[in-house]
C-alpha cells in the first residue's frame, strides 16, 4: 500500500472529469469540485423512497479514478488459505444478494457544529437511501479460506492520493466482514455502479458510516492485526465522550468511527423561512444503524409536547423511513418545529450535540424555526462576503488541488487556519516559509469565523 503521485497531464485530467462530473448532477450541492464532493438538498429526501443516482451525494478524498473493467482483478490477501484475484464476471458468477440500506458521511452535519471545524461543511444532505446489488463479503472471504487469528479486514481502492497526501485505506472488524449483510456491491439501484460510486466494485457496510464503504475495490487484507494507517489511526476517529468544545483531542485517546446513530431531518421547509397560516405539511426521513426506526414525533412548539408523525409504508431495516406530520399554526407567530426519531432499540436523538474535534456522527434534533404570517414575504439576503484581493500564493498554492468552493465553505479562527496551512504543507502543497504567513492572513480575512 504506497502513496503514489500523479503527473502533471494526469493531474489536470482528472481535475477535468471532476468539474464535468460536478456540473452534470442535477441541483447537487457542490462542497468541492476537486475532490469531488457533492451534498444532496433537502428536497432529495422527499422525491422518492430510493435516492436516485443523480441526488446521491459523492464524497471522495482523492481525484475520481478511472477503472477499465476488462483489466480490474479484486485482489484477496493476508490471512488467507488461497489469495484469489477474481474478475468482475467471476464475482458476478456468485450468489446474488440485493439489500436497501443508508449510506451516510461521517461527517454529515459537520457544518452544524459550533465551534466550527475544519472539514467539509456539511449539513443535512450527506446521505441516501439506496438498492445495493452484489456478493456477500462473506462468500468472497470462505472461498479465499480465511485463517485462525484474523480480527480485520482492510479494503483498498483503485484512487490515487496527491503528492504526499495518505491513502485511503480503511478495514472493519471480522466479525462485521462476515456479517450475511455486508456487501462487496456491483449495482446501485439495479443498475452498474457510476464511476463516482466507485465502479466497479464497493463495500456495503450497512448500519455503519461511510467510511466504512470504501469505493473502487482492487484489494482486500485479512489480518491478524489492527491496520496503522493514517484514516484508522487518525483519520475518522471520535472521543466516544463529550469533550471541551474547541480543544483538540489526541488520536490515540479516540476510537475509529463505525456505527450510524439514529437521526432524523426536516427536509419540507428551510429553517428561519415564512409559512401561511393554513394546513401544512411537516416531511422528512428518519435511519439509524441496525435498529430500524420504530417511530418518528414532531413538536411545533420547541419541544415541549409532542406528536406521532405517520410513517410510509416503504420499510427495510437499514433503510430510512419518510414521514410526514400534518399542522396548522394556530395564530401568526415565529414556531420552532422539531423532528425526534426512536429505533426499536429504544435510542432516540439528543437535544444538545456533543461536540467533537472532527464533527462526526451529528444527530441532534432537528429544528426548522417557521415565522407564521398572513402574507409571506421575500427571503432576507445574505450579507456579502468581504472583498479581499487573493494574493499569488493563494492561486498556486491552494487552488492547484482545491476548488475554491472547499475552502470559502470553512469558517475557521486564525489559530485553525494556521493549523489547516501547516497540515496541507505536510501533505506535499508549495508553502514556503515566505507566503505561509501570507495565506494565513488571507484565509483569515476572506473566510472569518463565523457562529452558525
Amino acid at each position: 500500500m504506497t502513496i503514489s503521485s500523479l503527473s502533471r497531464r494526469g493531474l489536470f485530467g482528472l481535475v477535468g472529469a471532476a468539474l464535468t462530473a460536478a456540473d452534470g448532477k442535477r441541483g447537487m450541492i457542490v462542497r468541492s469540485s476537486r475532490a469531488e464532493d457533492l451534498e444532496m438538498p433537502l428536497e432529495g429526501f422527499l422525491e422518492s423512497y430510493i435516492t436516485p443516482v443523480e441526488r446521491f451525494f459523492v464524497r471522495s478524498h482523492h481525484y475520481l479514478p478511472t477503472v477499465k473493467a476488462e483489466d480490474w482483478k479484486l485482489k484477496v490477501e493476508g490471512k488467507v488459505s488461497s489469495a484469489l484475484a477474481l474478475s468482475l464476471d467471476e464475482l458476478k458468477k456468485m450468489p446474488r444478494v440485493e439489500l436497501v440500506s443508508v449510506l451516510e458521511c461521517a461527517g454529515n452535519g459537520r457544518g452544524l457544529y459550533e465551534p466550527s471545524m475544519p472539514g467539509l461543511q456539511w449539513t443535512y444532505g450527506s446521505v441516501g437511501n439506496g438498492r445495493w446489488s452484489g456478493v456477500r463479503l462473506a462468500d468472497v472471504l470462505k472461498r479465499a479460506g480465511v485463517q485462525a487469528g484474523a480480527i480485520e479486514v482492510v479494503f483498498d481502492g483503485a484512487d490515487v492520493p496527491v503528492g504526499t497526501q495518505p491513502e485511503f485505506v480503511r478495514g472493519i472488524p471480522f466479525a462485521k466482514a462476515m456479517d450475511p449483510n455486508t456487501l462487496l456491491a456491483y449495482e446501485m439501484n439495479g443498475a452498474a455502479l457510476t464511476r463516482d460510486h466507485g465502479f466497479p466494485l464497493r463495500v456495503v457496510a450497512p448500519g455503519w458510516a461511510g467510511d466504512c464503504w470504501v469505493k473502487w475495490l482492487t484489494r482486500i487484507e485479512v489480518r491478524d492485526k489492527e491496520f496503522d494507517g493514517f484514516f484508522m489511526k487518525t483519520g475518522y476517529r471520535h472521543p466516544g465522550k463529550p469533550v471541551v468544545p474547541g480543544v483538540p483531542v489526541d488520536p490515540a485517546q479516540m476510537k475509529p468511527v463505525t456505527t450510524l446513530r439514529v437521526k432524523s431531518v426536516i427536509a419540507s421547509h428551510l429553517d428561519k423561512g415564512e409559512i401561511g397560516l393554513g394546513a401544512t405539511k411537516i416531511r422528512g426521513a428518519a435511519w439509524s444503524h441496525e435498529s430500524p426506526i420504530a417511530s418518528v414525533e414532531v413538536s411545533t412548539d420547541g419541544g415541549r409536547k409532542w406528536a406521532a408523525a405517520r410513517l410510509g409504508k416503504d420499510a427495510h431495516r437499514f433503510g430510512w423511513r419518510q414521514f410526514e406530520f400534518d399542522w396548522t399554526p394556530g395564530e401568526a407567530a415565529y414556531y420552532s418545529v422539531m423532528a425526534r426519531a426512536r429505533n426499536a432499540a429504544g435510542e432516540t436523538q439528543p437535544f444538545v450535540q456533543e461536540w467533537n474535534p472532527s464533527g462526526y456522527s451529528n444527530n441532534t434534533v432537528h429544528t426548522v424555526r417557521l415565522n407564521a404570517v398572513s402574507a409571506p414575504g421575500a427571503a432576507v439576503s445574505k450579507p456579502a462576503e468581504p472583498a479581499v484581493e487573493a494574493p499569488a500564493a493563494f492561486k498556486a498554492t491552494c487552488l492547484g488541488c482545491h476548488g475554491e468552493e472547499a475552502i470559502a465553505q470553512q469558517r475557521l479562527s486564525r489559530a485553525q487556519w494556521e493549523a489547516e496551512v501547516g497540515k496541507m504543507q505536510r501533505w506535499g502543497a508549495r508553502v514556503t516559509p515566505e507566503n505561509k504567513e501570507t495565506l494565513i492572513e488571507y484565509l483569515f480575512k476572506r473566510y472569518p469565523y463565523r457562529a452558525r
